[in-house]
């Protein structure tokens, strides 16, 4: 499923503004930092459309991104796991989240994006067990392969399947940067959308 087209349409700061019109929403999580906004820029084939940022913690609002004229859409979360903010700031955000996910009906999956370059975090963890327990389909989208060799991304593929008790075959390995991944998260988004069965994706032949 290629994505020919894509436009910025709303930030939400807090649960009141959720947006509940019955758009098929894919979600975006991971720590901050991960490189949710680059990934987003990179399978839009965009360079400005969600921001980016060295700086951590930066996403601190529900960003929300209309594909393909109202196909579906692609909500960027807040980045999880950022020390150097106030713990009521990290409940904020937190709660948030929480909501979103808990009110959003419209949500058919959520691509949890993992660091290659670092072993699966709690927040991690935690965040894959929340959407066991909420029975929320997900995908593991392991990012930053352009830092690291081919055998090593083979090896932290095993090691995140072992860490969240996952199959390899829902880890897709991608990278902004060396350009790998899109044609695997197009063909995954293009499941989810018609909901069929999720075939297990092995692309560390692309590496």
């Amino acid at each position: 499923m290629q994505i020919k087209q894509a436009s910025f349409l709303i930030s939400v700061a807090d649960s009141e503004h959720i947006l509940r019109d019955g758009v098929v929403e894919i979600a975006i999580a991971g720590k901050s930092n991960v490189g949710k906004s680059s990934l987003i820029n990179y399978i839009c084939s965009q360079s400005k459309l969600a921001r980016t940022s060295s700086e951590p913690g930066r996403t601190r609002l529900i960003n929300y991104f209309d594909i393909n004229k109202g196909e579906f859409r692609l909500v960027d979360l807040p980045g999880y796991g950022y020390a150097k903010v106030s713990k009521s700031e990290q409940m904020k955000w937190a709660r948030l989240m929480e909501d979103y996910f808990a009110t959003s009906e419209a949500l058919k999956h959520v691509f949890v994006l993992v660091d290659l370059r670092h072993d699966v975090g709690a927040n991690d963890k935690q965040m894959i067990a929340y959407l066991h327990h909420y029975g929320i389909p997900f995908t593991v989208i392991g990012t930053k392969a352009d830092k690291l060799k081919r055998n090593e991304i083979i090896k932290q593929k095993k090691i995140i399947s072992s860490s969240l008790a996952i199959g390899e075959g829902n880890i897709i390995v991608a990278s902004a940067v060396a350009r790998v991944g899109k044609d695997d998260i197009e063909q995954r988004i293009e499941q989810i959308l018609a909901d069929d069965e999720y075939i297990d994706i092995d692309v560390a032949d692309e590496i």
